[in-house]
């Protein structure tokens, strides 16, 4: 502990080990302690007896759900885009052999009460309940608009530049309806909210892009992928990962307290009466509560069950999309399911959660628009937990906190706060320019 090193890593949440493990590639010298003494933090993995404890307060589940050690329960579940930013990252630092895949069956959108496959391209357009005959003629034309569209080659922009024109503004050139807009801005964009349709129309049209072309990775149902055993693997891959590169591990540690000097710059951190001298402090924001502030609260069910989720063409794992307007509400609904096909529980048991942003203090009735798309379940857990953000100055006192994770399904928000942090530390971006047919691992 008497060392001195260039940054210490508090906490083994998913956001930490991707940030250890993207310095300790760049030659930083890594020390990563956690007050637990498993890996994970927020967003581990849980096996029957321990979910059992936390949601019941027992360890006892009933013997008809099967043994323990099959489940791998995700308490922060989401999928990645085959194409997106966390694949990236997986590539870039090699982790991938530390980790198998597997493409996610379905991708689903609610709409007036239904759920559909999402559309992705200008042929599953014209196949899509989700719009008349006349919409989706004009849906087929802003697709082909999007596939063609190439920052590079002003042929394609159709005398428009996204960088100023919004992308409220570049949907109604295509007049479409505002179902149509539902489904592509919150399904296809993974926009959580409307206020995307105010901001140039580039980030919108690059988002779709990066759907399709993930979809057309791996030929499947869906654009995500999401590892064998659940996410409890990532956080070990790297720090497996940080440890090759020199990064030291320690679990267990209490207190863990960042010690500041006189200006308020943080210069170490004391755990058991020794402290250990760094440059930077990384931390998930349970380790500085004194320099985050509430932000929200997210609303979640677990729920264990024996069949799909109905509606879904028998995916054993999919991602639903419930838009804000579908609702009612300021914020969109998720549900997640994953099952025995990415041994996550034992055979013919499924795991499905449904997330949102809360609004209210009553997670059972505001999740119903979720729950009651599920079937029959086994076992429901309802729970909520508060989402912070820091408030600090880290080019003063040197510390960097991660963002609690939101209630989305999917990987990409996550990874901009990944992306930012490293930036933040680092001073330079990361370079995630990779060959993405290296990605071997990942297409099993």
């Amino acid at each position: 502990m008497d060392e001195e090193y260039d940054v210490i890593v508090l906490g083994t949440g998913l956001k930490e080990c991707i940030l250890s493990g993207l310095l300790s590639v760049d030659g930083l010298k890594v020390l990563h302690m956690d007050r637990n003494d498993y890996y994970g933090g927020e967003s581990t993995s849980l096996n029957l007896n321990q979910l059992w404890k936390r949601f019941r307060g027992e360890d006892k589940p009933p013997e008809p759900l099967g043994a323990s050690r099959d489940y791998n329960v995700d308490m922060i579940p989401k999928f990645m885009m085959a194409n997106g930013a966390l694949v990236r990252v997986l590539i870039h630092t090699d982790v991938t052999k530390y980790l198998n895949f597997k493409a996610v069956d379905g991708s689903f959108v609610y709409n007036k009460g239904k759920i559909h496959k999402v559309p992705a391209n200008d042929v599953e357009a014209l196949k899509s309940p989700l719009m008349g005959l006349f919409e989706k003629r004009r849906a087929r034309k802003f697709f082909i608009y999007v596939q063609d569209y190439d920052e590079t080659d002003p042929k394609s922009h159709e005398g428009m530049d996204l960088n100023k024109v919004t992308a409220r503004e570049l949907i109604s050139k295509y007049g479409l309806d505002d179902n149509t807009v539902d489904f592509i801005g919150h399904a296809l964009a993974l926009h959580r909210d409307d206020n995307y349709l105010g901001e140039p129309a580039i980030y919108f049209v690059k988002r779709m892009k990066l759907y399709a072309e993930s979809l057309a990775r791996f030929q499947g149902g869906s654009p995500y992928i999401y590892p064998l055993y659940g996410l409890g693997e990532l956080p070990q891959a790297f720090a497996r990962l940080s440890a090759v590169y020199g990064g030291t591990y320690m679990l267990c540690k209490p207190e863990c307290k960042v010690e500041f000097d006189e200006s308020g710059k943080a210069f170490g951190v004391t755990s058991e009466g020794e402290t250990a001298k760094c440059k930077k402090v990384v931390c998930d924001p349970s380790y500085l509560p004194d320099k985050v502030k509430k932000v929200g609260k997210v609303a979640r069910a677990i729920c264990i069950m024996s069949h799909p989720i109905p509606n879904t063409n028998d995916s054993h794992s999919v991602q639903v999309i419930l838009p804000q307007k579908q609702l009612g509400r300021k914020s969109d609904m998720y549900l997640f399911c994953c099952s025995y096909s990415h041994n996550v529980a034992p055979k013919g048991k499924y795991i499905a959660f449904v997330l949102t942003e809360a609004e209210t203090d009553n997670p059972q009735v505001e999740l119903k628009p979720g729950t009651d798309l599920l079937g029959p379940v086994d076992e429901i857990f309802f729970d909520t937990y508060d989402r912070y953000e820091s408030t600090n100055q880290a080019d003063v006192d040197h510390c960097f906190i991660s963002a609690s994770y939101d209630a989305t399904t999917h990987f990409e928000t996550t990874v901009q706060d990944v992306i930012a942090l490293y930036s933040k530390i680092t001073g330079k971006a990361l370079d995630l320019t990779v060959d993405l047919s290296a990605a071997g691992a990942a297409e099993e």
